[in-house]
């Protein structure tokens, strides 16, 4: 038995795949700023959805206490109320690049969503700049390769140890 497709549900079948399907490896799509919600994550509109957005690639300190705040304290041989005050830090500077209501362009890796249902991306500012790498160059935040996006992970390297060298950011 044949089934009599109709242009108009290929059409809805089409918008409704385009809408969980991300941009091509490499190509940019755009979004707009909601908020800043700490130093590597932003909530944006995107495809007309609020989203939270972490970026790729960075790990800036947690900007309040939580279970990642202590474990990183453990980590890092650093008191709780340290890795917090830098995560305050962290968020403070990127709510100075990224304004609400800005434009921004996202860029996908390999894996477009975590384990957490959030988008993953590579954010650019209206400026051409982007926004992960101006993060970890500035000292607000260290590379956190996790394969298989590992598209920048060696610019994230240099960068970081720019920063370091430099004594920007946290690094002062």
């Amino acid at each position: 038995m044949r089934h009599k497709v109709s242009l108009k549900g290929a059409l809805v079948v089409s918008f409704v795949l385009a809408s969980f399907v991300p941009a091509a490896y490499g190509e940019r799509e755009s979004a707009v700023v909601v908020s800043v919600k700490d130093g590597d994550t932003l909530r944006i509109i995107f495809r007309g959805k609020s989203e939270l957005i972490r970026l790729i690639g960075i790990d800036a300190p947690e900007s309040k206490r939580n279970r990642k705040a202590y474990r990183d304290s453990a980590r890092r041989l650093n008191d709780v109320h340290t890795i917090v005050a830098q995560g305050k830090m962290a968020t403070r500077f990127v709510r100075g690049l990224v304004k609400n209501g800005d434009r921004i362009e996202i860029e996908f890796d390999v894996e477009t969503r975590d384990r957490y249902g959030r988008l993953l991306g590579y954010v650019y500012l209206a400026d051409g700049r982007m926004l992960n790498d101006v993060i970890i160059r500035s000292g607000y935040a260290t590379p956190l390769t996790i394969p298989p996006n590992v598209r920048y992970a060696d610019r994230f390297l240099a960068s970081y140890r720019y920063a370091r060298e430099h004594n920007l950011g946290l690094w002062e």
